[in-house]
C-alpha cells in the first residue's frame, strides 16, 4: 500500500493513523517533494474513475494565482500538467492497496475501503 501524503495536512496524519492502527504495511510518498508524473497522475486517475479537476484543490490554485483551465474533455492533459508541475493542487491523501484500489482518503469510509482491499 502507498500513501500519498502532506505531512501538514491533518486528513493526512488520521489516514495514516488509520492505516497503523490496521496494522497494514505501506510506503509514504510526500508528493510534494517527490511530485507524480504526468504518467503517475494518469494511473491514478484511472484507478479513480476521476477526472483531473474532480482531484485539483482549486483554493490552493487561487492562492497560488494559476488559472485554471476549463473542466472539459478537450482540456483534460492540461490539467494534468498542471497537477504535476502544481503538486500543491493534488486532493490529498491518496492511499493505493496492493490490488490496485485507490481512494482519496479524505473520510473514513473511503480510508477502511482501501484496508479492506489490502
Amino acid at each position: 500500500m502507498e500513501i500519498w501524503l502532506n505531512p501538514a495536512c491533518s486528513k493526512c496524519r488520521t489516514a495514516e493513523s488509520e492505516l497503523r492502527a490496521a496494522g497494514v504495511e505501506y510506503t509514504i510518498r510526500r508528493y510534494l517533494d517527490d511530485p507524480p508524473t504526468v504518467a503517475e497522475l494518469e494511473d491514478v486517475l484511472g484507478r479513480l474513475g476521476l477526472e483531473p479537476w474532480d482531484i485539483a484543490r482549486t483554493a490552493d490554485a487561487r492562492k497560488l494565482e494559476l488559472t485554471l483551465p476549463p473542466k472539459a474533455a478537450d482540456q483534460r492533459a492540461a490539467w494534468v500538467r498542471l497537477l504535476a508541475e502544481n503538486p500543491r493542487l493534488i486532493q490529498r491523501p491518496i492511499i493505493t492497496a496492493a490490488d490496485g484500489t485507490t481512494v482519496v482518503g479524505r473520510d473514513p469510509e473511503s480510508v477502511a475501503r482501501v484496508i479492506a482491499a489490502d
